[in-house]
C-alpha cells in the first residue's frame, strides 16, 4: 500500500509536490483553503485571511525560462515577465498535464499537524482539516509537505513609528493593497524598499500628488533587462559565471559591479545607496524607480523618526505635512498555525532546518516545508527540487545524515551568512540560487555532470556550463530523467525571442563560430582571469557588470544567436 502523504496549499509549490509524490509511488492528498489553485499567485479583489495577496498589475521579476518545471517548459508565445494571470494559466496547464487536479481538496482548511502518539516508531502524523461546511475530519499520514509559503501573514510594526496613533490618514500593509486609485491626488509614503514597496510606491506616483518611499538602509535597484534587452536573470545565472566569479576578490567583483550600475544612474545622487555591497543581498527588481525619481513624482526619504498628527519627521529631520496616507511594506512573519512552533523554530527566530527543508527536531524526517526561503533566482524550481528531495526521504530512497552532522553543517552555513547578511533573522532564508539548487540536485542524484556531458555530448555541455543555469538541467540525468530535457536546453533562447519577434527584420549572414573557436575563446578568458593580469581593467572595461560580463563572454564565443 502506498504512503500517503498530506501537501499543505495548492500554489507552485503544493503542485510540484503532488507530482513529485506522484513520481516517487506515494499517495498525496492536497489540502487548499480556498477556493481555487495557486496560491499567492491567484489574485482577489478583497484580502483572505490567512491567506497570501497579490495586487493587481504584479509582474513576475524572474524570466520565464528561469522560473518554469524543469520537465514542463511555459508556452513559447509567454511574454518573459508575465503578469500573473499568465503565471496563474501556466499553473493551470501544468495541473492538468500531469492530472493533479484529483489529488487537491480544495476550501478544506488545516486546523492541526501532529505526532501521533507512536511517532518514535511510526513517523506518521495526525492532520486534522475542516472544511467550508464545518465538517471537521482527522487522518493519518506517513508524511506531511508544507507549502503554504511565507506571505500570509504580515507584520506591521507600529511600535516602532512613535505617534502613529495620532495620524488622522489611513495606513495599511502592502498585503491590503490592490491598485492606487484610492491614492488619486494625495500625499503618500511608502515605508520599505523591498521590491513590492518599490512597486507600490512606483504605481501610486502615477495618480498621487506626491509619493515618499521611506528606506532604513537603501538598495540597489536594477532593471529586468541586460544586455541587449536579454532577460537579466538569463544572463546572470551560469555555472561559467558563477565560477568566474569565485576568482577575483570579492570587494572587486563588487566595485565593478556597482561602477556598471551607478554608469546608468548613480545610486548615491538618488538616494538610493545602501550600506552593503551589492552582491552581499539580493538586488530590487525594478524598471520605473530611477524615472520617477528624476521626473520628481517619487522622493527617496530616510527612514520615519515620527508622526506629528498629518505630518512625518524622518531622521534626517525633515518635516513632510499634509500626509493622507501610508503603506507600510514591512514584510511578513513566517508562521505555520497548525504546527508546534518548536518543529522549525530555530534560535532568535531563525529556521532550524537542514537544508532549508527538514527540521532537525524531528525523530523522523517525514515532515519538510517548502519554499521556505529567499534566492538569488526564481523559487519555482528551488520548491520543485526541495519537493523532489523531501518525497524522496519520505519514500525511504534517500537517507538525511545523522543529527550531529546535520547541526553541524547548518552552525557552519549560519556563521558564513551571518558575516554576510549581518543577522540570524535575514541570513536564515537566503540561499545563493546555483550552489544551492546542485547541493540538493546532488542530494537526488540529478546534478549535471558536466565531464560526461563533454565527453559524449560536447554541445549540450557547453550549453549547460555556459548558458542559463534553466531548471532542464536537472532533468538530464537521475532519477525523474525527461527525456525532453535535452531538446528544452537548445530550444531556449528560441522561447526567449519568440515573443519579441513580433515585426520581421531581415537576418543578417553572419557565419557562426567553430568548436575550436568556442575553446579558444573559452581559454582565452580562462587565462586572463587565471593569471589576474590586469584583472581591474578586464572587469572595468569589459565586464563592469554581472549581465555584461555574459554578454562579452558570449560575443567571444560568438555562441549566442538570437
Amino acid at each position: 500500500m502506498a504512503r500517503r502523504v498530506a501537501v499543505i496549499g495548492a500554489g507552485n509549490a503544493g503542485l510540484t509536490c503532488i507530482k513529485c509524490c506522484l513520481d516517487e509511488g506515494l499517495e498525496p492528498v492536497c489540502f487548499e483553503s480556498s477556493d481555487d489553485i495557486g496560491g499567492l499567485w491567484r489574485f482577489k479583489e478583497t484580502p483572505e485571511a490567512e491567506c497570501a495577496s497579490i495586487y493587481r498589475s504584479l509582474v513576475v521579476n524572474t524570466s520565464k525560462e528561469m522560473m518554469c518545471f524543469s520537465d514542463f517548459p511555459m508556452p513559447a508565445h509567454y511574454p518573459n515577465y508575465m503578469p500573473h494571470t499568465l503565471l496563474l494559466q501556466y499553473f493551470r496547464l501544468y495541473a492538468e498535464h500531469f492530472n493533479l487536479l484529483k489529488h487537491i481538496q480544495l476550501q478544506t482548511k488545516v486546523l492541526s499537524v501532529k505526532q501521533r502518539d507512536d511517532f518514535s516508531s511510526s513517523g506518521q502524523w495526525e492532520v486534522v482539516t475542516e472544511s467550508r461546511d464545518g465538517h471537521k475530519e482527522t487522518q493519518v499520514f506517513d508524511g506531511v509537505l508544507i507549502c503554504s509559503g511565507h506571505f500570509s501573514h504580515p507584520v506591521t510594526p507600529l511600535s516602532a513609528f512613535p505617534g502613529i496613533d495620532t495620524f488622522p490618514g489611513k495606513y495599511i500593509h502592502s498585503w491590503e493593497y490592490k491598485d492606487p486609485d484610492p491614492f488619486r491626488g494625495q500625499r503618500v509614503v511608502v515605508v520599505g524598499i523591498g521590491n513590492s514597496g518599490v512597486d507600490i510606491a512606483v504605481e501610486i506616483s502615477r495618480v498621487a500628488e506626491k509619493t515618499f518611499l521611506s528606506t532604513r538602509e537603501g538598495g540597489w535597484v536594477v532593471g529586468r533587462m541586460a544586455g541587449s534587452g536579454l532577460p537579466l536573470d538569463i544572463m546572470v545565472n551560469r555555472r561559467f559565471l558563477a565560477m568566474l566569479l569565485r576568482l577575483p576578490p570579492r570587494s572587486l567583483v563588487n566595485w565593478a559591479a556597482e561602477r556598471s550600475y551607478n554608469k546608468k544612474y548613480d545610486h548615491r545622487l538618488y538616494a538610493l545607496q545602501p550600506n552593503y555591497r551589492i552582491l552581499d543581498r539580493r538586488p530590487i527588481i525594478n524598471d520605473d524607480l530611477p524615472g520617477r525619481i528624476i521626473q520628481g513624482a517619487l522622493q527617496i526619504k530616510p527612514n520615519i523618526q515620527q508622526f506629528r498628527g498629518s505630518s512625518v519627521v524622518f531622521d534626517n529631520g525633515v518635516v513632510e505635512e499634509g500626509i493622507d496616507a501610508v503603506v507600510f511594506c514591512t514584510g511578513y512573519k513566517a508562521t505555520f498555525p497548525y504546527l508546534s512552533p518548536s518543529i522549525y523554530s530555530g534560535p532568535e527566530g531563525g529556521m532550524s532546518l537542514y537544508n532549508k527543508v527538514f527540521p532537525l527536531s524531528l525523530e523522523h524526517p517525514t515532515l519538510a516545508i517548502i519554499g521556505l526561503l529567499n534566492a538569488t533566482g526564481s523559487l519555482m524550481p528551488v520548491a520543485e527540487m526541495q519537493a523532489r528531495w523531501a518525497t524522496r526521504v519520505i519514500a525511504g530512497l534517500n537517507h538525511l545524515p545523522p543529527l550531529a552532522t546535520m547541526q553541524k553543517m547548518i552552525g557552519k552555513e549560519m556563521k558564513a551568512k551571518i558575516k554576510r547578511y549581518g543577522s540570524v533573522k535575514k541570513a536564515a532564508l537566503e540561499v545563493d540560487y546555483i550552489p544551492y539548487m546542485d547541493s540538493i540536485a546532488q542530494e537526488v542524484g540529478v546534478r549535471p555532470n558536466l565531464l560526461y556531458l563533454f565527453l559524449t555530448d560536447p554541445g549540450l555541455g557547453w550549453r549547460v556550463l555556459y548558458g542559463p543555469c534553466t531548471p532542464f538541467q536537472y532533468r538530464l540525468r537521475g532519477p525523474g530523467r525527461w527525456t525532453g530535457a535535452r531538446q528544452a536546453i537548445f530550444t531556449q533562447w528560441e522561447r526567449v525571442v519568440q515573443p519579441l519577434k513580433t515585426r520581421p527584420i531581415p537576418e543578417p549572414n553572419i557565419s557562426g563560430p567553430s568548436f575550436w573557436s568556442l575553446t579558444g575563446g573559452a581559454a582565452v578568458i580562462f587565462a586572463i582571469i587565471v593569471l589576474q593580469k590586469s584583472v581591474p581593467v578586464f572587469l572595468q572595461d569589459r565586464v563592469a557588470s554581472i549581465a555584461s560580463l555574459m554578454t562579452y563572454i558570449e560575443s567571444v564565443l560568438g555562441w549566442r544567436n538570437v
